[in-house]
C-alpha cells in the first residue's frame, strides 16, 4: 500500500515539509478489557481507523489534515481492579496535550482536534486550560462513537463491548474477534440513586460492580455491515467537520 499522506506515520520529512497542514487530527483510545470477546486495544483499532478513513474523506475534498499516532492508554480510574485496565490520570493527560500544542503552536499549526475513542476520557475541561494558554492554536475534540445516530443502526443500548463496537470491530478486524457465542451479554447494574440512574448527576461508575464480563451493552445483534454502515456514517461527519474546519478562520467562527 502506497503512504497516505494524512498519515503521520507513513509520511517523510520531504512531503511534511512541501505541505501546509491545516489540521492536525490526535487519534486518543484506551487500553481495557472489552467483555469476553473483544480485544482490549479495541479502543485504539477504532481510533486508527475513524481518523485515517476521516482524514481521507477530507483530503480527498481538498483539506489539508494530519494524523498523529494514537495515544493508546486513557482514564481508567474506575477499572483499577481489572487486570491491565491501564490507567493515564486526567493531570496526565493534560501534561501530554500541552507539550504537543506547544510543539503546534511554535511550529504555526493552527487547527487540533482531539479524536476520542474511550468514554472514560473527556478532554473538553483540559482543551479550556490549553485554549487559555494558546490562543494561537484552535482546539476542539470528537467522540468519534456521537458522530452518526447509533439507533438508526442498533436497537440494543450500550456503550462498552455493545453491539456497537462490535460491528465496528468486526467491520476493522474481524480476525480478533472471538465468536459471539464466547461472549457475556453485557448485562450492567445501574445506580440505586435515581438521579444518578437517570444521568442528570453523574459520579464514576465502578466497573467491577457494574458489569460481571466487563460490558455495557448485549453484542448479540452485532454484524460486520452493521459496523460498515456505522463507521461510515461516523467519518463522513468527521471528514466534513475536518473539510469545514480546515476552511475556517478561528477569529471568525460565528454567524
Amino acid at each position: 500500500m502506497a503512504p497516505r499522506p494524512y498519515i503521520l506515520a507513513e509520511t517523510t520529512w520531504q512531503t511534511v515539509r512541501n505541505t501546509r497542514y491545516e489540521v492536525v487530527v490526535l487519534p486518543w483510545g484506551a487500553t481495557e478489557a472489552h467483555n469476553y470477546h473483544l480485544p482490549y486495544a479495541t479502543d485504539n483499532f477504532q481510533c486508527d481507523y475513524v481518523a485515517a478513513e476521516a482524514a481521507r474523506k477530507a483530503w480527498e475534498q481538498g483539506a489539508k489534515v494530519v494524523v498523529l499516532p494514537t495515544v493508546p492508554f486513557g482514564v481508567n480510574t474506575g477499572q483499577l481492579d481489572i487486570t491491565l485496565d491501564i490507567n493515564l490520570n486526567p493531570s496526565t493527560q493534560l501534561l501530554i496535550l500541552r507539550d504537543l500544542v506547544q510543539v503546534l503552536n511554535r511550529q504555526g499549526i493552527p487547527k487540533l482536534v482531539v479524536l476520542n475513542g474511550h468514554g472514560g476520557n473527556d478532554f473538553r475541561q483540559i482543551l479550556r486550560e490549553l485554549q487559555a494558554e494558546f490562543p494561537g492554536v484552535f482546539l476542539s475534540t470528537v467522540n468519534w462513537f456521537k458522530a452518526a445516530d447509533r439507533s438508526r443502526f442498533f436497537q440494543a443500548p450500550g456503550d462498552h463491548a455493545d453491539a456497537l463496537e462490535t460491528s465496528a470491530m468486526l467491520h476493522i478486524a474481524p480476525q480478533l474477534v472471538s465468536p459471539l457465542a464466547e461472549a457475556g451479554d453485557g448485562a450492567a447494574r445501574q445506580f440505586r440513586i435515581r438521579a444518578l440512574r437517570e444521568g442528570w448527576a453523574w459520579a464514576q461508575r465502578e466497573w467491577s460492580k457494574v458489569s460481571a464480563d466487563t460490558g455495557v451493552g448485549n453484542p448479540m445483534e452485532a454484524t460486520a455491515e452493521k459496523g460498515q454502515a456505522f463507521l461510515d456514517a461516523a467519518t463522513t461527519s468527521i471528514g466534513q467537520f475536518l473539510v469545514e474546519l480546515a476552511a475556517a478562520d478561528p477569529q471568525d467562527l460565528y454567524e
